[in-house]
Formats: structure tokens, C-alpha cells, sequence
């Protein structure tokens, strides 16, 4: 029997396309409305924030759209990223299942964040763009705007929510390194950070208030657009590379995963290995547990309401029907800066309506359990939010131990935490707590949810 660790493919299999679940899906996705007509927004609605390409992007129904050759030749930096399956993880673990992992964090930035910072560099650069705006929770977004910015000549200013912002200095080093300002939010710079800290001078921040922030500057600035990490359709898409490269190694392991896990905050990586799987599915294909995995204390799939919302604080931007914390939730100060987020993005929340998907949540202190695990039996250290996905391995691994099944579990390890190591100090001496949201404030937040007629 084959030992094999590592499934890696050639350069020349990077995918030549996106794939986009929205062909698949058997019931289209609710439209986007526009925040003040509350009518389905149109392409000119968006032109303030993008460039026409990835407009054109987000609404768009074919199965495959085309990776221009300019950004799979960024891509060959890392790309194709490796499958490793985690022998000496089952070993420690004794359980008969088998766990792959897809490694993401072996590009530039440390995380699959670039897959779709990349493009968006890209198609602003071909539109005549030289500066960006974003926000950043635990960093991972805004140093792969800031690398991609680098590559294209484009400005990158990072709005990093401000917890984040003040535990993990060394990613907001990188950005600086690459080239970016990096602005802890909420700030002085915007009109709603202003607000927003006249309220609550030492507020932590969040990333709906960041978003807020990014997106006023290019709002209010013609030479400005804006550019996001997660939630939308667009970055949605151009993740799905990262499964459909697992596709064809899951082959050559002569093997396929019966779950599929990643954690999910805005939903951008796990929609980058799970929706190519779904695909998959709904094509005629056998059909696989595909399980978001996010923390509990901002629970935004299985706590949250499915109902139309703003993807900010500021309630800037179209209403989108996704599942929400509501856009003035604050979560508590964990770890997994990336997964503190109010809302899952409205394709991630929809294949969960159709029952395409799974949701379990995690305290952070047993996912850091699971990280030190992994850590000390495949050589990586995890980020935060990856152990999420890891903790979720291990369970569903120990559960195929209890029930004497020999499953296959693949599950995304979507970025290395060598600059989280603060959180890993923090655990090892015990400092590390979990962390509950406010029952309270969560009922307020989605009682102020925008009303839309049904």
C-alpha cells in the first residue's frame, strides 16, 4: 500500500477557469437590492466600488469563466498548492479514517487570500485604477491586496480592525512591506470612523465597521476603488480554484473525500474547496457532507437569521440576503481575527438554505487544542481561523474511530499562523479564554435588520 504524503500537480494544471455555483444551483440566489429603493441593484450601483469586469462577475450565471493568462502567471509563484494527506495525524489519532488536507498557506501571504486578490489587482489595473481600499481583520486579507497591489502598481490602503490591528503587529509589518498604509479602524480618516469613535473611544473594531470605512474612501473618491476578501460572489469564484485543483489530487490519491470541511467566516475559502464538490453533486454526482465550520462566538450560520442586510456597519452597501449576525453586531476580541465577521457570504448562505451544506460551531480554545495537535504531528502551524477546519477534522476522524467507518475527510488549511503566534503565547499560559457574544445585544442587532418586503 502507497505511503504517499504529498499529491502535487504541474504548473500547467492550474485551472484555465473559474467555476461558479450559481450555474448549478437548483434554485437561483436572491437578488441583490439596492439600500435605498430596496429594488434588485443593478451593474451601474456597483461602478463606485469596481471595475466592470468583476461587476460583471458577480452576477454572472456561466459555469466557467476564464482565468486570464496575466494572473495564472502570478499564480505559478504557488499554484498548484499541495494535497497532503495526514498520516502521522490519523496515527496519533488511531482512528481508520483517512485526512487530507489542501494547503493554502504556501503562497506569498501565508493564506489563499491572493487567489482572488490577484485577479482583483489585475482587472483594476486594466481599468485604469491605481488605488485601492479594503479592510482586514486578521491581517491575511490586507497583506494579499497589499503583495497584489505590489505586483500591479496600485496604491493599497488597509483599513485592520483595531484588535487586530494591535495583537498582531507583524502582519500589519507585511503589508507595510509590500507596500500598503495600513490604518487601524475605526480611525479618524472617515466620516463613520469619526462617529463611530465619538461613541466608543476605545471600541475594538470590526470588520463590518472597517468595510464601512474602505468603502466611503473609494465612495468618495473617483481614483478609488474599493476591493474585498470574502462574501461576495466575484471572490467567491475566484476561489473555487483551490477545489478544483483538490479534484484532480483527491484522482491521482485514488481516493474521494466523503466530508469536506473548511471554517468559514465571510465564506471565502470554504466556498474555494467545498463549491466545486458541490458542483459536483448537484451535476449527478455522489453526495458528500460538506461542513462549514465557524466559532462561537460570531455564529453567523448556526445562530444567525437569513434575511436581507447590510454588508457594513455604516449600512453602505446593497442589502444581500445572506445569514447575519445583523451589520451592527460586535463580536468579542477572539483570536480568528478573519472569522469575526456579522454575515456569511449570500452564495455560502444559500447552498446552506438548500441543505447543500452543514454548519457546527467551535469555542477557540479547543480549536488552539487542535492546532497544537496538528502542529505537533504534520510540522504546521495553523492559523486561528484554520483550526476551526482542524478541530472538525479530528472530530469527524474520532468519530469514524467510535463508529469503525474509514471515511475520507479533506479539509482546507487555508493559512500558516506564523504571525499569530501571540494567540498560540496566550494559550500555552493559559491567558486563553472563549468567549461569548451578548444575547442581548445580538437580539437588538437583528431586530434593527432592514425591512424588505417578502
Amino acid at each position: 500500500m502507497s505511503d504517499q504524503i504529498k499529491y502535487l500537480l504541474d504548473e500547467t494544471a492550474i485551472p484555465k477557469a473559474w467555476y461558479n455555483l450559481n450555474a448549478d444551483f437548483p434554485t437561483p440566489m436572491p437578488a441583490v437590492l439596492h439600500p435605498g429603493t430596496k429594488q434588485p441593484a443593478g451593474p451601474a450601483d456597483f461602478e463606485p466600488l469596481f471595475p466592470m469586469e468583476l461587476i460583471l462577475q458577480e452576477v454572472a450565471t456561466e459555469r466557467y469563466i476564464e482565468i486570464p493568462d496575466p494572473v495564472r502567471d502570478v499564480f505559478k509563484l504557488w499554484r498548484p498548492s499541495p494535497l497532503m494527506r495526514a498520516r502521522r495525524l490519523e496515527q496519533a489519532l488511531d482512528t481508520p479514517a483517512k485526512i487530507y488536507y489542501k494547503y493554502e498557506g504556501v503562497s506569498p501571504a501565508g493564506s489563499h487570500k491572493p487567489n482572488t486578490a490577484v485577479p482583483q489587482a489585475w482587472y483594476n489595473k486594466q481599468a485604469g485604477i491605481k488605488k485601492l481600499s479594503t479592510e482586514t481583520g486578521a491581517g491575511q486579507w490586507g497583506s494579499s491586496l497589499a503583495f497584489a497591489g505590489s505586483l500591479f502598481g496600485i496604491d493599497v490602503t488597509v483599513f485592520q480592525v483595531r484588535i487586530s490591528y494591535d495583537q498582531k503587529p507583524y502582519r500589519r509589518a507585511l503589508m507595510e512591506t509590500y507596500g500598503a498604509r495600513c490604518v487601524a479602524s475605526p480611525s479618524n480618516e472617515t466620516e463613520c470612523g469619526r462617529a463611530i469613535l465619538a461613541k466608543t473611544p476605545n471600541s475594538p473594531g470590526s470588520l463590518g465597521m472597517a468595510i464601512s470605512e474602505a468603502v466611503e474612501i473609494a465612495v468618495k473618491n473617483p481614483d478609488v476603488k474599493y476591493a474585498l476578501g470574502s462574501v461576495l460572489n466575484h471572490v467567491m469564484l475566484h476561489q473555487t480554484i483551490i477545489g478544483e485543483e483538490a479534484i484532480k489530487q483527491m484522482e491521482m490519491a485514488g481516493d474521494d473525500p466523503d466530508v469536506v470541511i473548511a471554517c468559514a467566516g465571510g465564506g471565502s475559502n470554504f466556498a474555494g474547496l467545498a463549491f466545486p464538490f458541490i458542483g459536483l453533486h448537484l451535476r449527478g454526482g455522489r453526495k458528500r457532507r460538506i461542513v462549514a465550520v465557524e466559532p462561537a462566538a460570531c455564529p453567523t450560520l448556526t445562530r444567525g437569521k437569513y434575511a436581507y442586510d447590510f454588508g457594513d456597519t455604516a449600512q453602505m452597501t446593497p442589502l444581500m440576503k445572506m445569514h447575519t449576525l445583523g451589520a451592527s453586531f460586535m463580536p468579542p476580541g477572539f483570536h480568528a481575527g478573519g472569522l469575526r465577521y456579522h454575515g456569511m457570504g449570500p452564495m455560502v448562505s444559500h447552498a446552506y438554505e438548500l441543505g447543500l451544506i452543514e454548519a457546527k460551531s467551535y469555542h477557540q480554545v479547543k480549536c488552539f487544542e487542535a492546532g497544537v495537535q496538528f502542529a505537533r504531528t504534520e510540522g504546521i502551524v495553523p492559523a486561528p481561523e484554520s483550526t476551526h477546519a482542524v478541530r472538525c477534522a479530528i472530530d469527524e476522524a474520532l468519530r469514524c474511530k467510535a463508529e469503525g467507518k474509514s471515511e475520507t475527510i479533506l479539509f482546507n488549511l487555508s493559512g500558516h499562523g506564523h504571525f499569530d503566534m501571540q494567540s498560540y503565547i496566550n494559550y500555552f499560559e493559559g491567558k486563553l479564554v472563549d468567549q461569548d457574544y451578548d444575547e442581548a445585544e445580538l437580539a437588538a442587532s437583528l431586530a434593527a435588520l432592514p425591512e424588505v418586503a417578502a
